[in-house]
């Protein structure tokens, strides 16, 4: 490698270095809302909600910045094939944390609406957990990501199961309580939209563990990961 060479690599190294510095960043304010968002849930916390809701905008902002930085990247250096594949993978993580960022916003705009009416047993302290299991996962899929450690990714990707069994089981005392007391109906389908916005939270963590896994190897998984979710309900919120 000539002079130039190796000052061009020094010159993405840095460039990259810089906007993976970022993804950590936005992926700590997405570690923050999601746990702050249910949270909020749990105790009856308007206040903390609108911070949730307010700061999906600084969320946003990085996201877009990430973006831009990376497109000057490409425009600059110009990256061979891995590295290329490398540039265009902090595109899909971020990506990725901006939708997680999203669902913890839903959840928190669904909390002032349930604190107008009674708890519903103690499905709040569940989704809590729920949405702990998530943040993990989120944790040591940005920790596999930096590492290039492809072994952790794949612990992550296996624990996606677990958030789906949790679901599941949300989701039948869901219909538990709405059959035992129709007054429970309307509370019990924002605590579901809740749920399952934190049950596609775990799938985009996994697809960014997925992605890590294709960094590390060169390849996708071969078959398509098996999901837990047994309600066949496709609601978001």
């Amino acid at each position: 490698m000539n002079t130039t060479e190796q000052h061009i690599a020094s010159a993405f190294d840095r460039d990259l270095e810089a906007i993976q510095a970022n993804i950590m960043k936005m992926g700590g304010l997405v570690e923050a809302a999601i746990m702050s968002s249910a949270r909020s849930l749990e105790t009856r916390d308007e206040e903390l909600a609108q911070e949730v809701r307010a700061g999906d905008k600084a969320i946003d902002a990085l996201e877009d910045l990430i973006n831009e930085e990376t497109a000057r990247l490409i425009a600059l250096r110009a990256p061979t094939a891995g590295d290329l594949r490398l540039v265009l993978s902090v595109l899909k993580v971020s990506g990725n944390l901006e939708r997680i960022g999203d669902y913890s916003k839903n959840i928190a705009k669904r909390t002032g609406v349930l604190v107008q009416s009674p708890p519903v047993n103690d499905s709040a302290a569940a989704l809590r957990r729920m949405a702990r299991e998530v943040e993990l996962m989120l944790k040591d899929a940005l920790d596999a990501y930096i590492q290039r450690d492809a072994e952790l990714a794949q612990d992550v990707i296996n624990r996606d199961h677990e958030v789906d069994q949790m679901y599941n089981a949300l989701f039948r005392e869901f219909l538990t309580f709405m059959a035992e007391d129709p007054r429970n109906i309307t509370s019990c389908m924002h605590l579901h939209f809740i749920a399952k916005n934190i049950e596609r939270m775990g799938d985009h963590v996994t697809s960014i563990a997925e992605q890590v896994v294709y960094l590390v190897t060169g390849a996708r998984p071969e078959e398509a990961r098996p999901k837990a979710d047994t309600t066949s309900v496709v609601t978001e919120g």
